[in-house]
């Protein structure tokens, strides 16, 4: 068994805001050597849900299947919910 702490993971992030737009699905990837701002957007939105005050507005969300990066800017009173899908690799 080898470790995946390593591996890539394939998030597909959307962003709901007030009033019913949606940004996304945006592609992202992350891994521990290869930064990017997927996992620490979750945590943030959800830090701030749980009463603590917005500390970081801007996002990089680094897609490696079309090698670009998307760059959210978000005020989290105008976000509604934010969706994290992960697909995840078959070990079989």
């Amino acid at each position: 068994m080898h470790s995946t702490e390593n591996a890539l993971t394939n998030h597909e992030v959307t962003v709901c805001l007030a009033g019913g737009a949606v940004l996304g699905p945006f592609n992202a990837t992350w891994a521990q050597d290869s930064g990017g701002d997927v996992r620490e957007l979750v945590k943030e939105y959800d830090a701030f849900l749980q009463g603590e005050k917005q500390k970081r507005f801007k996002f990089h969300l680094h897609d490696t299947y079309t090698n670009a990066v998307h760059t959210l800017i978000l005020n989290f009173e105008m976000v509604t919910g934010i969706c994290d899908h992960i697909r995840l690799k078959s070990n079989g």
